[in-house]
């Protein structure tokens, strides 16, 4: 519990220290809703331990829902050096990464980044000035061998594309979590 307690007060700052990511949300509703969800905390805390500094992105006016995003100026230290999914990571006969960003994800509890997600992310800073990040890829460039990332480099969001093994320090990813 104290953990979580400490979690929240570190979300708050944020939350409050950037507030143009987020114009017009309330804190308090945003705080009862991650106490009404112990499980997405976690997730969150995941989030935060592999250096993703998550943030209050968007608000589903439908679900009521908060959308997180990693908000790291740079792509999660505790997640680059991964290749794309468990396939790419099987591939690989030697010099296998640790993981990959799929499942790294999935065992998080949080979903990867698409391109549109991504794009939304620059518009409230420059993100990933250094770094990359693996993006959810379409299954037909999948299927072929490939996968996505982007990066913020000319003052411009670039996407682009590379063998689903391959793998560099500087790239890791990013996630989503709707609460």
């Amino acid at each position: 519990m104290e953990k979580s307690q400490e979690l929240l007060k570190t979300l708050k700052a944020r939350f409050e220290k950037n507030k143009a990511r987020h114009k017009g949300f309330d804190w308090e509703k945003v705080r009862a809703r991650l106490e009404a969800h112990p499980k997405k905390l976690k997730a969150l805390q995941v989030m935060e331990d592999s250096g993703g500094e998550p943030d209050v992105v968007g608000h589903d006016k439908k679900t009521g829902e908060f959308v997180f995003f990693d908000c790291s100026a740079e792509s999660p230290k505790g997640r680059r050096s991964v290749c794309y999914d468990r396939a790419a990571l099987n591939a690989r006969k030697e010099h296998k990464p640790k993981d990959s960003a799929l499942d790294m994800a999935a065992a998080m509890g949080i979903e990867i980044l698409t391109e549109e997600q991504t794009r939304d992310l620059q518009k409230l800073g420059e993100f990933d000035l250094k770094t990359s990040s693996w993006i959810a890829t379409p299954p037909a460039i999948r299927k072929l061998g490939g996968a996505l990332f982007m990066d913020r480099r000319y003052d411009t969001v670039f996407l682009y594309h590379n063998g689903a093994e391959s793998y560099y320090g500087a790239r890791g990813f990013r996630g989503s979590l709707r609460v």
